[in-house]
Protein backbone atom coordinates (compact mmCIF):
# COMPACT_ATOMS: atom_id res chain seq x y z
CA UNK A 1 0.00 0.00 0.00
CA UNK A 2 1.16 3.54 -0.75
CA UNK A 3 2.99 5.24 2.13
CA UNK A 4 1.65 8.78 2.31
CA UNK A 5 4.49 9.84 4.60
CA UNK A 6 7.08 8.79 2.02
CA UNK A 7 5.23 10.68 -0.68
CA UNK A 8 5.09 13.82 1.47
CA UNK A 9 8.75 13.91 2.51
CA UNK A 10 9.69 16.42 -0.19
CA UNK A 11 6.36 18.23 -0.11
CA UNK A 12 2.99 17.26 -1.55
CA UNK A 13 2.97 16.34 -5.22
CA UNK A 14 -0.44 15.41 -6.62
CA UNK A 15 1.02 13.75 -9.71
CA UNK A 16 3.26 11.51 -7.61
CA UNK A 17 0.40 10.50 -5.34
CA UNK A 18 -1.92 9.83 -8.30
CA UNK A 19 0.71 7.69 -10.01
CA UNK A 20 1.30 5.71 -6.81
CA UNK A 21 -2.42 4.93 -6.58
CA UNK A 22 -2.72 3.52 -10.09
CA UNK A 23 -2.38 -0.13 -9.10
CA UNK A 24 -3.93 0.12 -5.65
CA UNK A 25 -7.31 -1.27 -4.62
CA UNK A 26 -10.10 1.28 -4.26
CA UNK A 27 -10.22 0.86 -0.48
CA UNK A 28 -6.48 1.58 -0.28
CA UNK A 29 -6.88 4.66 -2.47
CA UNK A 30 -9.58 5.91 -0.11
CA UNK A 31 -7.31 5.33 2.88
CA UNK A 32 -4.55 7.44 1.31
CA UNK A 33 -6.89 10.26 0.31
CA UNK A 34 -8.37 10.35 3.81
CA UNK A 35 -4.95 11.41 5.10
CA UNK A 36 -4.79 14.39 2.74
CA UNK A 37 -6.45 17.76 2.99
CA UNK A 38 -9.65 17.98 0.88
CA UNK A 39 -7.96 20.37 -1.57
CA UNK A 40 -5.04 17.95 -2.00
CA UNK A 41 -7.37 14.97 -2.42
CA UNK A 42 -9.27 16.92 -5.09
CA UNK A 43 -6.04 17.49 -7.02
CA UNK A 44 -5.22 13.77 -6.89
CA UNK A 45 -8.69 12.72 -8.05
CA UNK A 46 -8.46 15.09 -11.01
CA UNK A 47 -5.38 13.19 -12.19
CA UNK A 48 -6.88 9.72 -11.81
CA UNK A 49 -8.84 8.06 -14.63
CA UNK A 50 -12.50 9.10 -14.54
CA UNK A 51 -13.80 5.63 -13.70
CA UNK A 52 -11.25 5.28 -10.91
CA UNK A 53 -12.18 8.65 -9.43
CA UNK A 54 -15.87 7.72 -9.51
CA UNK A 55 -15.16 4.44 -7.71
CA UNK A 56 -13.35 6.37 -4.97
CA UNK A 57 -16.14 8.92 -4.56
CA UNK A 58 -18.68 6.10 -4.43
CA UNK A 59 -17.05 4.64 -1.30
CA UNK A 60 -18.83 5.72 1.92
CA UNK A 61 -15.52 5.39 3.76
CA UNK A 62 -14.16 8.47 1.96
CA UNK A 63 -14.07 11.30 4.50
CA UNK A 64 -15.11 14.81 3.46
CA UNK A 65 -16.24 13.71 0.00
CA UNK A 66 -18.39 16.83 -0.27
CA UNK A 67 -15.44 19.11 0.53
CA UNK A 68 -13.32 17.28 -2.03
CA UNK A 69 -15.91 17.76 -4.78
CA UNK A 70 -16.40 21.39 -3.78
CA UNK A 71 -12.66 21.98 -4.17
CA UNK A 72 -12.77 20.77 -7.79
CA UNK A 73 -13.61 22.94 -10.79
CA UNK A 74 -17.25 22.40 -11.73
CA UNK A 75 -16.35 21.05 -15.16
CA UNK A 76 -14.41 18.27 -13.42
CA UNK A 77 -16.83 17.60 -10.56
CA UNK A 78 -20.04 17.42 -12.60
CA UNK A 79 -19.05 14.40 -14.78
CA UNK A 80 -17.89 12.57 -11.64
CA UNK A 81 -21.19 13.24 -9.89
CA UNK A 82 -23.10 12.04 -12.94
CA UNK A 83 -21.12 8.81 -12.97
CA UNK A 84 -21.63 8.05 -9.28
CA UNK A 85 -24.41 5.85 -8.02
CA UNK A 86 -27.48 8.03 -7.49
CA UNK A 87 -27.75 7.34 -3.75
CA UNK A 88 -24.12 8.26 -3.04
CA UNK A 89 -24.36 11.35 -5.25
CA UNK A 90 -27.51 12.42 -3.38
CA UNK A 91 -25.75 12.00 -0.02
CA UNK A 92 -22.84 14.08 -1.27
CA UNK A 93 -25.05 16.84 -2.70
CA UNK A 94 -27.01 16.97 0.55
CA UNK A 95 -23.83 17.85 2.45
CA UNK A 96 -23.03 20.82 0.21
CA UNK A 97 -24.15 24.37 0.82
CA UNK A 98 -25.31 26.91 -1.75
CA UNK A 99 -24.14 28.24 -4.13
CA UNK A 100 -21.97 25.18 -5.04
CA UNK A 101 -24.86 22.82 -4.43
CA UNK A 102 -27.22 24.59 -6.85
CA UNK A 103 -24.48 25.15 -9.43
CA UNK A 104 -23.49 21.48 -9.48
CA UNK A 105 -27.11 20.32 -9.67
CA UNK A 106 -27.82 22.65 -12.59
CA UNK A 107 -24.78 21.34 -14.43
CA UNK A 108 -25.94 17.71 -14.29
CA UNK A 109 -27.81 16.09 -17.14
CA UNK A 110 -31.62 15.96 -16.59
CA UNK A 111 -31.68 12.24 -15.83
CA UNK A 112 -29.00 12.47 -13.10
CA UNK A 113 -30.51 15.66 -11.68
CA UNK A 114 -34.00 14.17 -11.45
CA UNK A 115 -32.69 10.96 -9.88
CA UNK A 116 -30.82 12.87 -7.18
CA UNK A 117 -33.77 15.16 -6.47
CA UNK A 118 -36.11 12.20 -6.08
CA UNK A 119 -33.80 10.65 -3.48
CA UNK A 120 -33.32 13.94 -1.61
CA UNK A 121 -37.09 14.21 -1.23
CA UNK A 122 -37.14 11.35 1.30
CA UNK A 123 -36.48 11.96 5.01
CA UNK A 124 -33.05 11.03 6.35
CA UNK A 125 -32.56 7.48 7.69
CA UNK A 126 -35.43 6.03 5.67
CA UNK A 127 -35.42 3.34 3.00
CA UNK A 128 -36.10 5.97 0.34
CA UNK A 129 -33.06 8.01 1.36
CA UNK A 130 -30.84 4.89 1.38
CA UNK A 131 -32.03 3.21 -1.81
CA UNK A 132 -30.32 3.20 -5.17
CA UNK A 133 -32.19 3.40 -8.45
CA UNK A 134 -29.49 1.47 -10.33
CA UNK A 135 -31.03 -2.00 -10.35
CA UNK A 136 -31.80 -4.64 -12.97
CA UNK A 137 -35.44 -5.03 -13.95
CA UNK A 138 -37.11 -7.00 -16.73
CA UNK A 139 -40.63 -7.59 -18.00
CA UNK A 140 -42.27 -10.84 -16.92
CA UNK A 141 -42.75 -11.89 -20.57
CA UNK A 142 -39.02 -11.72 -21.32
CA UNK A 143 -37.15 -14.95 -21.87
CA UNK A 144 -34.10 -16.01 -19.91
CA UNK A 145 -31.91 -15.42 -22.97
CA UNK A 146 -33.23 -11.90 -23.51
CA UNK A 147 -32.83 -11.04 -19.83
CA UNK A 148 -29.22 -12.23 -19.80
CA UNK A 149 -28.49 -10.14 -22.86
CA UNK A 150 -30.02 -7.13 -21.11
CA UNK A 151 -27.80 -7.71 -18.06
CA UNK A 152 -24.70 -7.79 -20.29
CA UNK A 153 -25.66 -4.42 -21.71
CA UNK A 154 -26.41 -2.61 -18.43
CA UNK A 155 -24.28 -4.33 -15.78
CA UNK A 156 -21.65 -1.56 -15.67
CA UNK A 157 -24.32 1.00 -14.76
CA UNK A 158 -26.02 -1.09 -12.08
CA UNK A 159 -25.01 -1.31 -8.42
CA UNK A 160 -25.81 -5.02 -8.31
CA UNK A 161 -26.90 -7.64 -10.82
CA UNK A 162 -27.37 -10.50 -8.37
CA UNK A 163 -31.12 -9.93 -8.19
CA UNK A 164 -33.47 -9.28 -11.12
CA UNK A 165 -36.79 -7.61 -10.43
CA UNK A 166 -39.66 -8.75 -12.63
CA UNK A 167 -42.24 -6.15 -13.67
CA UNK A 168 -45.66 -6.45 -15.22
CA UNK A 169 -45.16 -5.50 -18.90
CA UNK A 170 -48.28 -3.29 -18.88
CA UNK A 171 -48.58 -1.71 -15.41
CA UNK A 172 -44.82 -1.86 -14.63
CA UNK A 173 -45.67 -3.04 -11.12
CA UNK A 174 -43.29 -5.34 -9.29
CA UNK A 175 -44.61 -8.89 -9.56
CA UNK A 176 -41.59 -11.01 -8.70
CA UNK A 177 -37.86 -11.35 -8.18
CA UNK A 178 -35.27 -13.97 -9.01
CA UNK A 179 -31.60 -14.44 -8.33
CA UNK A 180 -28.92 -14.39 -11.00
CA UNK A 181 -28.15 -18.02 -10.15
CA UNK A 182 -31.77 -19.04 -10.81
CA UNK A 183 -31.76 -17.06 -14.05
CA UNK A 184 -28.59 -18.74 -15.33
CA UNK A 185 -29.99 -22.15 -14.45
CA UNK A 186 -33.16 -21.53 -16.47
CA UNK A 187 -33.75 -22.66 -20.03
CA UNK A 188 -32.96 -19.94 -22.63
CA UNK A 189 -36.54 -19.83 -23.94
CA UNK A 190 -38.22 -19.94 -20.53
CA UNK A 191 -40.20 -16.89 -19.39
CA UNK A 192 -38.68 -15.23 -16.33
CA UNK A 193 -42.16 -14.61 -14.96
CA UNK A 194 -42.41 -18.36 -14.47
CA UNK A 195 -39.12 -18.45 -12.54
CA UNK A 196 -39.72 -15.47 -10.28
CA UNK A 197 -40.86 -15.68 -6.66
CA UNK A 198 -42.93 -13.22 -4.64
CA UNK A 199 -40.51 -10.54 -3.43
CA UNK A 200 -40.02 -9.22 0.10
CA UNK A 201 -40.54 -5.45 -0.17
CA UNK A 202 -40.47 -2.33 1.95
CA UNK A 203 -41.96 1.16 1.69
CA UNK A 204 -39.84 4.28 1.06
CA UNK A 205 -40.62 5.81 4.47
CA UNK A 206 -39.62 2.68 6.42
CA UNK A 207 -36.94 3.33 9.04
CA UNK A 208 -33.47 2.11 8.13
CA UNK A 209 -33.34 -0.11 11.22
CA UNK A 210 -36.53 -1.86 10.07
CA UNK A 211 -34.95 -2.37 6.64
CA UNK A 212 -31.85 -3.85 8.27
CA UNK A 213 -33.98 -6.30 10.27
CA UNK A 214 -35.87 -7.25 7.10
CA UNK A 215 -32.68 -8.03 5.18
CA UNK A 216 -31.20 -9.98 8.10
CA UNK A 217 -34.40 -11.95 8.72
CA UNK A 218 -34.81 -13.08 5.11
CA UNK A 219 -31.08 -13.27 4.29
CA UNK A 220 -31.40 -10.90 1.32
CA UNK A 221 -28.73 -9.24 -0.80
CA UNK A 222 -31.15 -6.38 -1.45
CA UNK A 223 -34.72 -5.42 -0.69
CA UNK A 224 -36.89 -3.62 -3.27
CA UNK A 225 -38.55 -0.35 -2.24
CA UNK A 226 -42.06 0.07 -3.67
CA UNK A 227 -44.81 2.65 -3.46
CA UNK A 228 -48.36 1.83 -2.34
CA UNK A 229 -49.23 0.79 -5.90
CA UNK A 230 -46.29 -1.69 -5.96
CA UNK A 231 -44.27 0.33 -8.46
CA UNK A 232 -40.55 -0.32 -7.98
CA UNK A 233 -38.77 2.84 -6.80
CA UNK A 234 -35.34 1.44 -5.97
CA UNK A 235 -33.50 -1.12 -3.91
CA UNK A 236 -31.61 -1.06 -0.62
CA UNK A 237 -28.54 -3.29 -0.79
CA UNK A 238 -27.03 -5.13 2.16
CA UNK A 239 -23.81 -3.05 2.03
CA UNK A 240 -25.86 0.13 2.42
CA UNK A 241 -27.53 -1.48 5.43
CA UNK A 242 -24.17 -2.43 6.93
CA UNK A 243 -23.00 1.18 6.62
CA UNK A 244 -26.23 2.32 8.29
CA UNK A 245 -25.83 -0.20 11.12
CA UNK A 246 -22.25 0.92 11.75
CA UNK A 247 -23.33 4.56 11.78
CA UNK A 248 -26.26 3.83 14.10
CA UNK A 249 -24.07 1.79 16.43
CA UNK A 250 -21.48 4.57 16.57
CA UNK A 251 -24.14 7.15 17.41
CA UNK A 252 -25.60 4.95 20.16
CA UNK A 253 -22.17 4.25 21.64
CA UNK A 254 -21.41 7.97 21.81
CA UNK A 255 -24.78 8.71 23.39
CA UNK A 256 -24.17 5.97 25.95
CA UNK A 257 -21.06 7.90 26.92
CA UNK A 258 -23.08 11.03 27.62
CA UNK A 259 -22.49 13.19 24.54
CA UNK A 260 -24.03 14.12 21.21
CA UNK A 261 -23.26 11.91 18.22
CA UNK A 262 -20.23 12.96 16.16
CA UNK A 263 -20.35 12.32 12.42
CA UNK A 264 -16.72 13.17 11.56
CA UNK A 265 -13.74 10.90 12.33
CA UNK A 266 -12.24 11.65 15.75
CA UNK A 267 -8.96 13.13 14.54
CA UNK A 268 -10.71 15.37 12.00
CA UNK A 269 -13.41 16.95 14.13
CA UNK A 270 -12.80 20.62 14.92
CA UNK A 271 -12.07 21.77 18.46
CA UNK A 272 -15.16 23.98 18.57
CA UNK A 273 -17.42 21.17 17.42
CA UNK A 274 -15.84 18.77 19.91
CA UNK A 275 -16.42 21.22 22.77
CA UNK A 276 -20.03 21.76 21.75
CA UNK A 277 -20.82 18.05 21.39
CA UNK A 278 -19.30 17.13 24.73
CA UNK A 279 -19.69 20.33 26.74
CA UNK A 280 -23.47 20.58 26.55
CA UNK A 281 -24.02 17.15 28.07
CA UNK A 282 -21.28 17.67 30.64
CA UNK A 283 -22.95 20.90 31.74
CA UNK A 284 -26.34 19.20 31.99
CA UNK A 285 -24.90 16.33 34.02
CA UNK A 286 -22.93 18.75 36.23
CA UNK A 287 -26.01 20.81 36.99
CA UNK A 288 -27.90 17.63 37.76
CA UNK A 289 -25.15 16.49 40.11
CA UNK A 290 -25.55 19.78 42.02
CA UNK A 291 -28.70 18.22 43.45
CA UNK A 292 -26.38 15.77 45.23
CA UNK A 293 -24.83 18.65 47.14
CA UNK A 294 -28.30 19.92 47.98
CA UNK A 295 -29.28 16.52 49.40
CA UNK A 296 -26.13 16.36 51.52
CA UNK A 297 -26.77 19.90 52.79
CA UNK A 298 -30.26 18.83 53.79
CA UNK A 299 -28.82 15.98 55.89
CA UNK A 300 -25.89 18.04 57.16
CA UNK A 301 -27.01 17.66 60.78
CA UNK A 302 -27.14 13.88 60.52
CA UNK A 303 -23.69 13.81 58.92
CA UNK A 304 -22.25 15.86 61.78
CA UNK A 305 -23.68 13.40 64.32
CA UNK A 306 -22.56 10.30 62.43
CA UNK A 307 -19.51 11.06 60.30
CA UNK A 308 -19.08 7.32 59.82
CA UNK A 309 -21.95 7.44 57.32
CA UNK A 310 -19.85 9.52 54.90
CA UNK A 311 -17.44 6.59 54.47
CA UNK A 312 -20.09 4.64 52.56
CA UNK A 313 -21.47 7.41 50.31
CA UNK A 314 -19.24 6.49 47.29
CA UNK A 315 -20.19 2.83 47.77
CA UNK A 316 -23.92 3.57 47.82
CA UNK A 317 -23.83 6.00 44.88
CA UNK A 318 -21.71 3.80 42.62
CA UNK A 319 -23.78 0.67 43.30
CA UNK A 320 -27.03 2.43 42.40
CA UNK A 321 -25.53 4.02 39.31
CA UNK A 322 -24.04 0.73 38.12
CA UNK A 323 -27.33 -1.15 38.49
CA UNK A 324 -29.19 1.63 36.68
CA UNK A 325 -26.64 1.67 33.83
CA UNK A 326 -26.93 -2.11 33.43
CA UNK A 327 -30.70 -1.97 33.18
CA UNK A 328 -30.62 0.98 30.78
CA UNK A 329 -28.14 -0.71 28.45
CA UNK A 330 -30.19 -3.92 28.37
CA UNK A 331 -33.46 -2.14 27.63
CA UNK A 332 -32.07 0.21 24.98
CA UNK A 333 -30.74 -2.79 23.09
CA UNK A 334 -33.97 -4.75 23.58
CA UNK A 335 -36.03 -1.83 22.26
CA UNK A 336 -33.73 -1.43 19.26
CA UNK A 337 -34.06 -5.12 18.37
CA UNK A 338 -37.82 -5.05 19.03
CA UNK A 339 -37.41 -7.73 21.69
CA UNK A 340 -39.70 -5.56 23.81
CA UNK A 341 -42.33 -2.96 22.88
CA UNK A 342 -43.58 0.13 24.66
CA UNK A 343 -46.59 -1.83 25.87
CA UNK A 344 -44.24 -4.27 27.66
CA UNK A 345 -43.07 -1.67 30.18
CA UNK A 346 -45.03 -3.19 33.04
CA UNK A 347 -43.62 -6.66 32.36
CA UNK A 348 -40.14 -5.17 32.38
CA UNK A 349 -40.80 -3.40 35.68
CA UNK A 350 -42.14 -6.58 37.26
CA UNK A 351 -38.99 -8.33 36.08
CA UNK A 352 -36.55 -5.64 37.23
CA UNK A 353 -38.15 -5.18 40.66
CA UNK A 354 -37.28 -8.66 42.02
CA UNK A 355 -34.00 -8.57 40.10
CA UNK A 356 -33.04 -5.33 41.80
CA UNK A 357 -34.11 -6.62 45.22
CA UNK A 358 -32.02 -9.79 44.89
CA UNK A 359 -28.99 -7.96 43.46
CA UNK A 360 -29.26 -5.34 46.21
CA UNK A 361 -29.56 -8.04 48.85
CA UNK A 362 -26.43 -9.70 47.53
CA UNK A 363 -24.46 -6.46 47.62
CA UNK A 364 -25.95 -5.65 51.02
CA UNK A 365 -24.65 -8.92 52.46
CA UNK A 366 -21.19 -8.15 51.06
CA UNK A 367 -21.36 -4.65 52.54
CA UNK A 368 -22.43 -5.93 55.96
CA UNK A 369 -19.72 -8.59 55.88
CA UNK A 370 -17.15 -5.91 55.14
CA UNK A 371 -18.21 -3.79 58.14
CA UNK A 372 -18.17 -6.83 60.46
CA UNK A 373 -14.76 -8.03 59.27
CA UNK A 374 -13.12 -4.59 59.49
CA UNK A 375 -14.53 -4.16 63.01
CA UNK A 376 -13.57 -7.63 64.25
CA UNK A 377 -10.10 -7.55 62.71
CA UNK A 378 -9.41 -4.11 64.15
CA UNK A 379 -8.84 -2.55 60.72
CA UNK A 380 -11.31 0.25 61.48
CA UNK A 381 -13.49 1.11 64.47
CA UNK A 382 -17.02 2.06 63.45
CA UNK A 383 -18.01 2.84 67.06
CA UNK A 384 -20.18 1.09 69.59
CA UNK A 385 -23.11 0.87 67.18
CA UNK A 386 -21.05 -0.65 64.40
CA UNK A 387 -23.54 -3.46 63.77
CA UNK A 388 -26.35 -0.95 63.18
CA UNK A 389 -24.06 0.90 60.77
CA UNK A 390 -23.53 -2.33 58.83
CA UNK A 391 -27.27 -3.03 58.75
CA UNK A 392 -27.89 0.54 57.55
CA UNK A 393 -25.44 0.08 54.67
CA UNK A 394 -26.96 -3.28 53.74
CA UNK A 395 -30.54 -2.00 53.79
CA UNK A 396 -29.60 1.12 51.84
CA UNK A 397 -27.92 -0.98 49.16
CA UNK A 398 -31.08 -3.03 48.73
CA UNK A 399 -33.15 0.13 48.24
CA UNK A 400 -30.66 1.97 46.01
CA UNK A 401 -29.90 -0.98 43.72
CA UNK A 402 -33.61 -1.77 43.38
CA UNK A 403 -34.42 1.83 42.53
CA UNK A 404 -31.52 1.99 40.07
CA UNK A 405 -32.67 -1.16 38.27
CA UNK A 406 -36.29 -0.03 38.00
CA UNK A 407 -35.48 3.59 37.07
CA UNK A 408 -32.80 2.54 34.58
CA UNK A 409 -35.20 0.16 32.84
CA UNK A 410 -38.12 2.59 32.72
CA UNK A 411 -36.21 5.62 31.44
CA UNK A 412 -35.73 4.25 27.86
CA UNK A 413 -39.47 3.56 27.67
CA UNK A 414 -40.25 7.08 28.82
CA UNK A 415 -37.89 8.68 26.31
CA UNK A 416 -39.22 6.61 23.40
CA UNK A 417 -42.79 7.35 24.45
CA UNK A 418 -42.19 11.12 24.21
CA UNK A 419 -40.37 10.78 20.87
CA UNK A 420 -36.70 10.85 21.92
CA UNK A 421 -33.99 8.34 21.07
CA UNK A 422 -33.81 5.81 23.96
CA UNK A 423 -30.01 5.93 23.62
CA UNK A 424 -30.24 9.39 25.16
CA UNK A 425 -30.80 7.55 28.43
CA UNK A 426 -27.05 7.20 28.59
CA UNK A 427 -25.21 5.59 31.47
CA UNK A 428 -23.95 8.95 32.86
CA UNK A 429 -27.48 10.37 32.84
CA UNK A 430 -28.91 7.38 34.68
CA UNK A 431 -25.99 7.40 37.12
CA UNK A 432 -26.63 11.07 37.89
CA UNK A 433 -30.32 10.41 38.51
CA UNK A 434 -29.58 7.48 40.81
CA UNK A 435 -26.84 9.41 42.66
CA UNK A 436 -29.35 11.99 43.88
CA UNK A 437 -32.10 9.53 44.79
CA UNK A 438 -29.56 7.09 46.22
CA UNK A 439 -28.38 9.61 48.77
CA UNK A 440 -31.96 10.33 49.80
CA UNK A 441 -32.62 6.61 50.23
CA UNK A 442 -29.37 6.13 52.17
CA UNK A 443 -29.98 8.93 54.65
CA UNK A 444 -33.65 8.03 55.04
CA UNK A 445 -32.69 4.46 55.91
CA UNK A 446 -30.04 5.77 58.32
CA UNK A 447 -32.62 7.96 60.09
CA UNK A 448 -34.93 4.97 60.44
CA UNK A 449 -32.34 2.50 61.77
CA UNK A 450 -29.98 4.77 63.71
CA UNK A 451 -32.54 7.04 65.34
CA UNK A 452 -31.95 7.06 69.08
CA UNK A 453 -28.37 5.79 68.75
CA UNK A 454 -26.05 7.74 66.46
CA UNK A 455 -28.83 10.04 65.23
Amino acid sequence: MTDIHTISEDGFNAAVVAASLTNEHTADRVDVLNRLEPEQAAEVLRLLPRETAIEVLDKPELDFAAEIVEAMPHDVAIPLLAGMSADMAADLIQQLQDPPRTELMEGLDPASRNAIRSLLAYPENTAGAMMTIEFVSAASNWTVERTLQHIRQVERTRETVYAIYVLDPVTRRLVGALSLRRLIAGEPGEMIGDLAVTPITTLPLADREDVARLIARHDLLAVPVVDKASHLLGIVTFDDVIDAIIEEGTEDAQKFGGMEAIEEPYLQIGLGNMLRKRGVWLAVLFISEMLTASVMQHFEGELEKALVLTLFIPLIMSSGGNSGSQATSLLIRALALHDVKLSDWWQVMLRELPTGLLLGAGLGIIGLFRVVMWQKLGIYDYGEHWLLVGVTVAAALVGVVTFGSVAGSMLPFLLQRVGFDPASASAPFVATLVDVTGLMIYFSVALLILRGTLL
